[in-house]
């Protein structure tokens, strides 16, 4: 290979490269990026943005360091027309670098194996400027398919799961890539050095360092990874915990209701008992004419009927039932109960849920107002709903303080 061709194949080969990387961190965004509508417009504009980053860096005098900060400043600015959340984007150009700058350490300290076994000898230039292309080549080659590797096993792991980027979370799975590239920069500018004219090589003052760079670069990368399964795995503990909780309101909600049946149940049969005396004064009352009387004991029999009865219609059986016993034990605390809660059209909402917000809401208002004991004391309780959306609001206060206001 002559000279003038060396500078060809350089030429094309630095495109290459940069088309490489740019299809594979395309490749990596593809499977985040939501398939409504046109995903592969999507899919170029991460492509042309990796261009457009080799671009500006290649042809500004930029620092190193300074080149992923470039790409993920771009890929954060488009985010709105590839349809990803921002933290999201972030933390992928962030994966991306990580795995790069890791997979390049261990291809490096391999490429410089597989040259100092390849025998130097004095040879022509076209056999030197051939010796340099294959061996360069051979380096991107290397290094795009442990990329490729590195790149799916985060892809495939990142969909098992999906993730809630919170401020806090994205701290957290962002510590180990981050100390990662900062690694990889530092040892980048190690390897090669050149002091006095003389060309200067970490590998060859410490040959001790072709072991242990790239374990530490896997390292980064496995804690990366590890780092991601474990907050996916903390994901699905906290939707479980959630669920264990929503059961156990279920529960009680359960619990409650059949300890108010009982009630219930018990009342009525009293009331059964006591009718039978009541038919019995009655007929009593009816045979001697004491007719004045007996309209005075009708009227205090139907008092004691009323109480069986809801008072309180709020348009669906399960929070009528909620509804009237916690008027009930509000009034037996001397709490006085207002309601303006209509339950909305049927079907739009399940009852037993509506039904366990609006138990849990009533009952921490009770208790809110158990804990007042100077001023008058009352709940109000109101319902709205703005398009799909119920809201209930419990108002709990006295004259003098509010004891509890919550939505």
């Amino acid at each position: 290979m002559s000279e003038t061709g060396f500078r060809i194949f350089n030429s094309v080969f630095s495109a290459g490269a940069e088309l490489t990387y740019a299809v594979l961190l395309t490749a990596f965004f593809k499977p985040f990026i939501p398939s409504q509508g046109r995903k592969w417009r999507r899919l170029l504009i991460v492509f042309f943005v990796y261009i457009l980053f080799e671009i500006v860096c290649n042809r500004a005098a930029l620092l190193q360091g300074s080149f992923g900060l470039i790409l993920t400043a771009l890929l954060l600015a488009v985010s709105k027309w590839i349809d990803l959340e921002k933290p999201f984007v972030f933390l992928l150009t962030l994966l991306y670098f990580n795995a790069r700058i890791s997979s390049g350490l261990m291809v490096q300290s391999l490429y410089f194996i597989v040259e100092r076994s390849v025998p130097y000898r004095l040879e022509p230039p076209e056999a030197v400027f051939l010796r340099a292309a294959f061996l360069v080549m051979l380096f991107l080659v290397s290094h795009a398919a442990m990329l490729a590797v590195m790149l799916y096993a985060l892809q495939r792991q990142m969909r098992k799961q999906c993730m809630t980027l919170h401020r806090r979370e994205l701290c957290y799975i962002s510590l180990v890539p981050t100390a990662g590239i900062l690694f990889g920069q530092v040892i980048s500018r190690l390897l090669v050095e050149f002091k006095d004219g003389v060309l200067l090589q970490l590998y060859e003052r410490h040959p001790a360092f072709l072991a242990v760079i790239p374990v530490l670069a896997l390292l980064f990368y496995a804690g990366a990874y590890l780092t991601i399964a474990f907050q996916q795995g903390m994901a699905v503990l906290r939707e479980e915990q959630s669920a264990l909780y929503a059961e156990h309101q279920q529960t009680q909600a359960i619990r409650a209701r059949i300890h108010e049946a009982e009630q219930f149940s018990t009342r009525i049969r009293q009331l059964k008992h006591e009718m039978r005396g009541h038919m019995t004064n009655i007929k009593a009352l009816a045979g001697r004419g004491e007719y004045a009387s007996l309209e005075d004991y009708i009227a205090r029999m139907d008092e004691s009927i009323n109480d069986f009865e809801l008072t309180l219609q709020t348009g669906n059986p399960v929070t009528d039932v909620i509804v009237n016993d916690i008027r009930r034990q509000s009034l037996d605390l001397g709490i006085r109960f207002q309601v303006e809660f209509h339950y909305p059209d049927p079907g739009a909402y399940d009852a037993f849920d509506v039904g366990i917000i609006l138990q849990n809401l009533l009952q921490n208002a009770v208790e809110a107002c158990g804990k007042v004991s100077a001023g008058e004391r009352f709940i109000v309780l109101t319902g709205k709903r703005k398009g799909r959306l119920l809201s209930k609001r419990t108002h709990t206060k006295t004259r003098r303080t509010a004891a509890l206001e919550r939505e």
